[in-house]
């Protein structure tokens, strides 16, 4: 059997793509980079992480983007004709005012695991756009059109346009093709699958949150009309119908399905396997009860579907309920090495699974190799431009990071240590500075939440000038995050109370990414000194 979620940790919209024997998955990255993480599978059960299609500056910049912003909502295709791979996304730059300003842009590539072009402008109309090759030879590229228009129904239909792939232009104008499948609103993560002679429209509908679900309505000609059968979801954590459109919020927490192991289940995309099985991709989160609070984010989940013998395509199931086990596919087991929890520094490459914010990875201010990883302080952790920091996403609810910093402050501006990271107005910081009060260097907690800042002064740790190395600890237990410290090897102590873990949630910071846990460093007087770490393990 499958486990889901087969993505754990903050992966959403996951497109799937068969080519051959090969299984590939993107997710969407939003203000982190490199963007769009690019996974490989042969057998749908076991995942790999082996690439980002978005990993230069020329490629992508996200300077002073807005938490939950960037880049949204992967759309991988293939030319069999061609032979080359087609990666479709949006650029968010700000959502305010129930406007969106957007770009959507196409990138390609001969080797999925290599290096993709430079991106290919297609239209601003609005945001998830998705490529669909034709089997004669013509493509098409359909998106969810915003409609900001007071009085109108929000958000707007999907549209469709003609894409020339030996031009890399659209053809023609948008056509309108749908305005959902089912009633639950929110409209969005549109892809187009076909089979025997019928056009299928795969919608994410009700909200990425508790109201979500995947969609499914199908027409005979491309450009529709386009029905759904009885006008339900095909897969949800809500199988209950509602009548949401016109109702712009998402999240919807009233939707909470206590029956449900998966909650949030929806924008899904579907795989026909080589052995002839049917499987539907989607996004889930798996929030710590009663709180309602998904650390973890929205992940990345799969369920074997079925068509009917009248060509409707349904979840493999007596109902619609995403589930928590999934019969796996006739397909070869397809195991890949156990990645390592702790590394050392000794290589200058760092490992795919590490990110950073809103900028690629530059030596001007991080180096690593021979045993250390160096960091220059520039911005705080509350900018959204110059942010020093590199880190990993939690895939579990029990997580442990560890790291040595060796840093000396020379005041209190100057400041580097361990970060569990939400976004730029809800993280925990355990950091190493100067403090004037206490004459001495020091290790102190700072909070941010939702934006309110919060230094635990009553928990600082004065810190001899000549210690060299300090050992720095975070632990998350479901909703509890404790910090500790060690001044001798492994000697661990605690530093601050137990913590809410759980302000590190989409729900609670009202965003659509999840938990970090890594390294940072801030200078906010020359942004030009360095903290060094020996080491950093997340396990």
């Amino acid at each position: 059997m499958i486990k889901n979620p087969i993505l754990p940790g903050f992966n959403p919209d996951p497109s799937i793509l068969r080519v051959g024997e090969d299984y590939y998955i993107a997710t969407s990255t939003f203000e982190w980079t490199p963007a769009i993480a690019i996974y490989h599978s042969r057998d749908l059960k076991h995942w790999q992480l082996i690439n980002h299609a978005l990993k230069t500056k020329e490629q992508l910049t996200l300077a002073g983007v807005g938490s939950s912003l960037g880049v949204w909502a992967p759309a991988l295709s293939h030319n069999e004709k061609s032979k080359k791979f087609y990666l479709c996304y949006s650029v968010i730059h700000g959502a305010n005012n129930n406007n969106f300003d957007l770009d959507n842009y196409v990138v390609t590539t001969n080797d999925i695991g290599g290096n993709w072009s430079l991106p290919i402008y297609l239209n601003s109309s609005g945001f998830d756009p998705s490529l669909f090759h034709d089997d004669d030879g013509r493509s098409w590229l359909c998106n969810l059109e915003w409609d900001s228009r007071q009085g109108y129904q929000h958000p707007g239909c999907i549209v469709l346009e003609e894409y020339d792939t030996n031009t890399d232009m659209l053809l023609g104008s948008p056509v309108p093709i749908s305005r959902g499948g089912t009633n639950r609103g929110c409209l969005e993560g549109p892809f187009i699958y076909k089979r025997n002679g019928y056009y299928y429209l795969i919608t994410a509908e009700g909200g990425t949150g508790y109201g979500h679900c995947v969609a499914v309505s199908r027409a005979t000609n491309i450009k529709g009309p386009y029905e759904c059968k009885d006008n339900k979801a095909t897969i949800t954590s809500q199988p209950e119908e509602f009548n949401e459109r016109g109702i712009e919020e998402s999240m919807k927490l009233h939707r909470y399905n206590p029956g449900s192991y998966l909650q949030r289940s929806g924008h899904g995309f579907i795989v026909e396997t080589s052995s002839n099985e049917f499987y539907m991709t989607h996004l889930c989160s798996r929030p710590i009860m009663p709180l309602q609070r998904s650390i973890l984010g929205r992940e990345t989940a799969i369920q074997k579907c079925r068509f009917t013998d009248d060509n409707w395509v349904e979840l493999d199931s007596d109902d619609n309920l995403a589930k928590e086990y999934v019969e796996e596919p006739k397909l070869k087991p397809y195991k890949f090495p156990k990645t390592k929890t702790r590394d050392n520094f000794l290589k200058e490459e760092l490992s795919p699974d590490y990110y950073t914010l809103r900028e690629h990875f530059n030596k001007s201010w991080l180096k690593v190799g021979a045993g250390v990883l160096s960091l220059r302080g520039r911005d705080s952790l509350f900018s959204t431009y110059n942010q020093s920091i590199i880190a990993k996403k939690i895939t579990d609810f029990n997580v442990r990071a560890e790291a040595e910093l060796h840093f000396s402050p020379e005041n209190f501006m100057q400041m580097a240590g361990l970060t569990c990271y939400y976004n730029n107005n809800n993280f925990y910081y355990l950091r190493l500075y100067y403090s004037q009060s206490l004459e001495s260097k020091c290790l102190g907690i700072l909070i941010a939440d939702n934006g309110n800042k919060k230094e635990l002064l009553e928990y600082r740790v004065p810190v001899k000038e000549n210690q060299k190395a300090i050992q720095l600890c975070a632990e998350i237990l479901a909703e509890d995050l404790q910090f500790y410290y060690a001044l001798k090897d492994n000697c661990w102590q605690k530093i601050g109370p137990v913590l809410d873990a759980t302000i590190l949630s989409d729900e609670y910071a009202n965003g659509f990414t999840g938990t970090f846990i890594g390294l940072t460093a801030q200078d906010l007087y020359k942004k030009s000194k360095w903290a060094d770490f020996t080491y950093f393990e997340l396990k």
